[in-house]
């Protein structure tokens, strides 16, 4: 090697170490892959509540230093994380309502009542924010108190009910740059039945700014109680989030790289994507056919119009990075390669088999995150089709790829998911979200198959879906997860999601009586035995 040579490998290698090197991603760790709403509990979905302090309480104890989640914002009818009403908002069904009640903004009864499907969720949210929206109206006409800074010391005086109202005011200034637009939205959204912003009057499908002040005043109380919604929720999941850090657990969000074309945020700021005056695209994102799919993922996000987003200095993603960073402790960008290139498709296209490549800025924006949020902490979802342009992007700014170990047996052994090929900057998994469990795609195996993965371990067959996750945690990768399903060692029927479906998917839910005592020990027993307890 040459001294130029030698140079460029000493600049890039400090480079890299100026990069994804806070904590989570500083040691060897472990966790477990779980969404909010497969927690147990009395509700029809898993919320910020007590089980889910509960589950952080499982993890410390059992060595974990990591609670992975979907992504969290506000769904649409098919339940999919990956299809929200915007990047900044949290889901109201997993807002605690007994957590209202303690708050004495919820009367028992009228909790009882929603345990009984007398009420929805949404209703006794309402009741609950009719009473304290009198508590903070009578507050502010008191004119005790204006909140103009949430670092204010004042903040942090006066009685239990004047601090809420204060930190409800305090939280709808701090963050207005998303929630005006989104509770707008909503309300619009529900005065017009449900139906897509794109199918609005024009007026407010083209927010022009007489009809937008109109319908804001017109539907004044819907839209104070979404922003009160947020503030639930927020409330509830930094409180969490404050626990888990306190056990040294860290929360590992999830950030789909698209948006739904039905959200607040292409309805508010369309200049940043690629739509028509009528709010349609000509052209939608999806990947093509790959190991998930024979005939692709047709996704149907419009795609991002990135000459006007660099032109805006990356000022959209900056913001929504912004709340994930508030929100979680390690961040992965899924489907991270659409930050080099993304596949394009025709509208009129049923499949994504037809698309083509179309170049992003990665390098800039990447470089922009970091020099707002220098502590960021990345993972790259690198799964599919990965070019070696984005796997220079990937390692430029040191951010961990995915090792898969369900697609480790092709039979290669140069295939870069087997165990011998992986790389300390990772985060080895036996399965996602979007995989099978591990028991339920061992059966699906052929004979072939099943012989390959019983000579490379020298193990029964029967016994492999422990020595997967066992190898999980061995692998040299710095971050291991392994999702509930194979910690319980679940099988057929408990997949959480089949990519290109739209049935039947984001269901599943554990119970505590499944967790039981030799589970714990064994999990707490590897954690230890691989040098990821911390």
């Amino acid at each position: 090697m040459t001294s130029k040579d030698s140079m460029k490998t000493t600049r890039k290698t400090i480079q890299k170490r100026s990069y994804n090197n806070s904590a989570p991603l500083d040691k060897r760790r472990s966790g477990v892959l779980l969404h909010l709403t497969s927690l147990p509990g009395p509700y029809g979905n898993g919320v910020i509540g007590e089980d889910a302090y509960r589950f952080v309480d499982f993890l410390k104890d059992a060595g974990y230093s990591v609670w992975q989640t979907l992504p969290l914002g506000p769904t649409h009818g098919d339940g999919s994380p990956y299809q929200s009403l915007s990047v900044h908002a949290g889901n109201p069904q997993l807002i605690d309502l007994q957590w209202l009640v303690d708050k004495n903004w919820l009367a028992e009864h009228d909790l009882h009542n929603c345990f009984t499907n007398v009420f929805g969720r949404s209703k006794c949210i309402s009741i609950a924010f009719n009473n304290f929206r009198k508590l903070f109206e009578d507050y502010l006409s008191s004119k005790a108190f204006e909140c103009t800074d949430c670092d204010s010391s004042d903040c942090e005086k006066g009685a239990a009910n004047e601090k809420e109202c204060r930190a409800f005011q305090c939280f709808i200034q701090k963050q207005a740059f998303w929630l005006d637009d989104y509770a707008l939205y909503c309300a619009l959204k529900k005065d017009n039945q449900q139906k897509s912003w794109f199918d609005w009057p024009e007026a407010l499908k083209k927010r022009e700014s007489k009809a937008l002040k109109k319908a804001k005043e017109r539907l004044r109380n819907d839209f104070f109680y979404y922003q009160f919604e947020q503030f639930l929720f927020f409330s509830q999941w930094l409180s969490l989030k404050e626990y888990a850090n306190e056990r040294g657990v860290y929360l590992f969000g999830d950030l789909p790289i698209f948006v739904a074309h039905d959200s607040a945020d292409v309805w508010a700021q369309r200049q940043f994507f690629k739509l028509d005056e009528e709010g349609c695209s000509d052209v939608v994102a999806g990947v093509p056919p790959d190991y998930f799919s024979e005939t692709g993922q047709r996704w149907g996000n419009p795609h991002y119009q990135w000459d006007a987003i660099e032109k805006s200095q990356f000022s959209w993603w900056i913001e929504r990075i912004d709340t994930q960073q508030i929100l979680f402790d390690l961040i992965r960008i899924d489907h991270f390669r659409g930050l080099e290139s993304s596949w394009e498709i025709p509208a009129d296209e049923d499949t994504a088999i037809n698309g083509q490549w179309v170049k992003s800025p990665g390098k800039k924006l990447m470089k922009a995150l970091y020099q707002a949020y220098p502590e960021l902490s990345l993972v790259a979802e690198d799964l599919g089709i990965i070019t070696e342009e984005v796997n220079d992007l990937r390692e430029q700014f040191n951010l961990p790829g995915m090792k898969i170990l369900q697609f480790a047996f092709s039979g290669e052994s140069s295939n870069p998911y087997l165990p011998h090929n992986h790389q300390v900057n990772s985060v080895i998994y036996t399965g996602t979200h979007d995989n099978d469990t591990t028991l339920s795609w061992l059966e699906t195996l052929n004979d072939d198959e099943k012989h390959y993965i019983q000579q490379y371990f020298n193990f029964p067959y029967e016994q492999l879906n422990q020595v997967l996750m066992n190898t999980a945690m061995a692998s040299v990768a710095k971050l291991a997860i392994l999702p509930m399903q194979d910690l319980l060692s679940c099988g057929v029927g408990h997949r959480m999601n089949t990519p290109g479906t739209t049935e039947g998917n984001w269901q599943w839910r554990f119970s505590w009586e499944q967790l039981n005592e030799e589970i714990r020990m064994l999990a707490r027993q590897m954690n230890s035995l691989y040098g990821r307890l911390t």
